[in-house]
């Protein structure tokens, strides 16, 4: 599963729009009157910048932040029950089903799968792979996190540029949104890329620490991790994690 290049800078340019706001305030103290009506003009073009990206913020925290609270308290759920399990030396039908599930054979590998991670990471990754819930794939198809498929029976969606020029990029397609994220934490608890992830968040919670293992999930590599660093921190978004 890779993001979309496309799909991040139109992320990064909103994102360092609004970094642009902040940090780079308009002055207004200007010789002439036509240096005047050109600060206003520029004053204006950011404000109405500003509410855009604001009601698109406000409409992704409305609409995506439930649905992964939900799928995000059904999966501690679940870790907490089979580790409760494996502990009492239960192997029940579930337990084997799981590790199916997640290609794993042992306890602790399912442990490992299993455990979900902070809710500011996945909410950072869904405003980007979605670019804050506008992307087309999010609205046709409820993939939320740039999903690829790779299975032509089963339901997707074409992207609108081929890769390379080439070869069509296929994305999967999802009924609701819980469908969604339930898949991206199987995709995170299974797949071989995200091992040194699975590892480092059965030891810790530390959002700054496991952000850099998810270099992987985008071939952006390293530069995902630190738009994915600023895009929770900016937003504050650890305070879901509490």
């Amino acid at each position: 599963m890779r993001s979309l290049f496309i799909m991040i800078l139109i992320f990064a340019g909103v994102l360092y729009t609004n970094y642009e706001v902040i940090q780079n305030p308009v002055h207004t103290e200007k010789k002439d009157n036509n240096s005047t009506v050109q600060v206003v003009k520029k004053e204006k073009s950011v404000q109405v910048k500003k509410r855009y990206i604001s009601k698109k913020k406000q409409k992704f925290f409305a609409l995506v932040v439930p649905a992964i609270q939900k799928v995000h308290q059904e999966q501690e759920e679940q870790f907490q029950k089979i580790t409760k399990e494996l502990e009492a030396g239960i192997q029940s039908a579930q337990i084997a089903h799981l590790k199916k599930l997640y290609r794993v054979k042992t306890d602790t590998q399912l442990l490992l799968a299993l455990k979900p991670h902070p809710q500011s990471i996945v909410i950072a990754q869904a405003a980007i792979e979605s670019a804050w819930g506008t992307s087309r794939f999010f609205k046709e198809a409820n993939n939320i996190f740039g999903m690829w498929s790779k299975d032509p029976n089963e339901p997707r969606i074409a992207a609108g540029v081929k890769r390379e020029g080439k070869r069509t990029i296929w994305l999967k397609k999802f009924a609701t949104l819980d469908e969604s994220i339930r898949q991206y934490y199987q995709t995170i608890g299974r797949v071989k890329d995200y091992q040194a992830f699975r590892e480092l968040r059965f030891k810790t919670d530390n959002v700054n620490l496991l952000v850099k293992k998810l270099d992987k999930y985008s071939e952006l590599g390293e530069k995902y991790t630190q738009i994915l660093s600023s895009v929770i921190r900016h937003n504050d978004l650890t305070k879901y994690d509490k």
